[in-house]
């Protein structure tokens, strides 16, 4: 990423001495923040648009058909496991993933940025999540909950912050340099896991599949969001011409 928004300001730089009489050093850093903030917004764009959804009956025959499909595979097997995953997508899961990642990234990079980063990403998405489920005050479905909620249905916290979280450490490990098996095997596991995690809520009864696709999209905004400011953060410091 990061030589993609280098590559994206030295593009940029190029072409602006050659047009402008007046050429300012800082015009191609504007530029780069431009384009990344297109991108954020168009991921709020296209949450907002679902979310403008909810109510119409297309959206609506959309959930009841997912869910029918999904909870008509219940057995307590599955049960068991998605019980599980979704105890993983929930505050003490978090805690002991945080505190094993923060542990193996003093371990082996001996620095705890990545940590930093984590938590940043973390209490961005559970902070927002709230908030839009206030704004948006959607009730949860009144299938049978196979597990106790109390808060409102949409977006999925659990989505949203599984996405934020875990979507950020697929970024992190695929910047770390190791083995492409052990990456890619790695990777992998946590897309399962964020797959499973917002499966497991519909599941249970305790979302709509568009409380999951909500989630899902808010999460990746931030996810996007917050890997362009490091990175714009970290190029703007290093480059010899700001």
């Amino acid at each position: 990423m990061q030589k993609e928004i280098i590559l994206v300001i030295d593009k940029s730089r190029e072409f602006l001495s050659k047009k402008l009489t007046k050429y300012d050093e800082k015009l191609p850093y504007a530029i780069t923040v431009l384009i990344a903030l297109i991108i954020v917004i168009s991921g709020i764009k296209l949450f907002v648009e679902l979310t403008e959804s909810l109510q119409t009956e297309l959206l609506g025959t959309f959930d009841s058909k997912i869910t029918e499909y999904i909870i008509s595979f219940r057995n307590p097997a599955l049960t068991n496991y998605f019980s599980f995953v979704t105890e993983v997508g929930d505050a003490l899961g978090y805690l002991v993933v945080f505190s094993l990642c923060s542990i193996l990234f003093y371990l082996i990079f001996k620095r705890w940025k990545y940590a930093g980063q984590l938590t940043l990403i973390l209490l961005l998405a559970l902070s927002s999540n709230v908030i839009l489920k206030q704004i948006i005050n959607r009730a949860r479905p009144t299938l049978e909950h196979l597990v106790t909620v109390k808060t409102l249905s949409y977006p999925s916290g659990h989505a949203m912050t599984a996405m934020a979280f875990y979507g950020f450490l697929i970024y992190l490990v695929a910047t770390f340099n190791m083995r492409k098996f052990f990456k890619f095997g790695i990777i992998t596991l946590l897309v399962l896991l964020i797959l499973s995690i917002g499966v497991s809520r519909i599941y249970l009864g305790v979302h709509f599949p568009s409380d999951i696709l909500g989630g899902f999209i808010a999460g990746f905004v931030w996810v996007i969001f917050c890997v362009l400011l490091l990175n714009l953060l970290k190029v703007f410091k290093t480059d010899p011409k700001t």
